[in-house]
């Protein structure tokens, strides 16, 4: 079917079913879209089915940012019916972010599969060490800052998120944090950043793969109907129903873990995921 043989499709699909589950899971949890366990396991599937290296890495991240869309709206809308989100850090990203976005999806059109990976790395890594090493001593100031440096870090967040395919749960996390913000405060603001950055990141990926699926005309998952440009239909349709549908799941259970092991927690998830590219870019 669609030039796939039907044993791969099944496998691929009951596998997008199940990490859409998983992925919902810890967008409620942790505050982040789920592109920081979509896209290891986008990569891995379509690495089965042969879509090129040189291709593989942007569709993964463009599919991944496709996916969140649903998924940050129901964890955004469960933190905000608790109370836990501050909606004037959103306001003030609002702008920022999405320019920031946009100009990362058209990085992507030109850029080389490794610097996903190593944009992957770079930032999981530290906000890894940040959340199980970190004291409270490692802030850069008891507030957050005045708007101008808000309005930096705010592009700073949409165009790095869109080279990693996440919802900026993960940097957001980090910035928030490291100014003294509640470690569940962060998480649940966090969860509002995915819908400002997942809608324009997808388009922008549709716009920087379109051409290039072009390039690469026997390779199925790449093609209508199955995909538009960097995003796959086949991976949302699989993702979408199960990760939307677990999403409050994982926002009761944040709520209900402690300040402590929702970090670990976070930490550990993060260091397994930056070790899974750090592999593949030494190798």
């Amino acid at each position: 079917m669609f030039g796939i043989p039907l044993l791969d499709l099944g496998w691929l699909v009951a596998s997008l079913l199940v990490a859409g589950a998983i992925t919902g899971i810890l967008a409620g949890v942790f505050g982040v879209g789920g592109g920081a366990l979509a896209v290891p396991v986008l990569y891995e599937l379509f690495r089965m089915v042969g879509v090129p290296e040189e291709v593989r890495m942007p569709l993964c991240v463009g599919t991944s940012l496709a996916i969140i869309i649903p998924t940050s709206i129901r964890s955004f809308n469960a933190h905000r019916a608790k109370g836990a989100v501050d909606m004037s850090i959103l306001r003030v990203w609002a702008v920022p972010v999405i320019v920031g976005v946009i100009m990362g999806s058209y990085v992507a059109r030109y850029a080389p599969a490794d610097l996903f990976k190593a944009v992957f790395v770079g930032v999981a890594g530290i906000s890894a060490i940040r959340l199980l090493f970190g004291k409270d001593t490692w802030r850069f100031g008891l507030d957050m800052p005045s708007k101008p440096i808000m309005v930096i870090y705010g592009w700073i967040i949409g165009v790095l998120s869109a080279l990693m395919g996440i919802g900026g749960g993960q940097l957001s996390n980090l910035f928030m944090t490291f100014y003294n913000r509640p470690i569940h405060q962060a998480v649940a603001t966090s969860s509002g950043l995915g819908i400002l950055i997942s809608i324009p990141g997808a388009i922008g990926y549709i716009y920087a793969g379109w051409p290039r699926a072009a390039e690469y005309p026997d390779v199925a998952a790449l093609q209508f109907p199955l995909a538009l440009g960097y995003v796959s239909l086949l991976g949302m349709v699989a993702f979408v129903p199960t990760s939307a549908w677990t999403a409050p799941l994982g926002v009761r259970l944040a709520h209900a873990l402690s300040k402590r092991k929702l970090e670990v927690a976070f930490g550990i998830f993060l260091l397994i995921v930056c070790a899974r590219f750090a592999v593949s870019l030494l190798s």
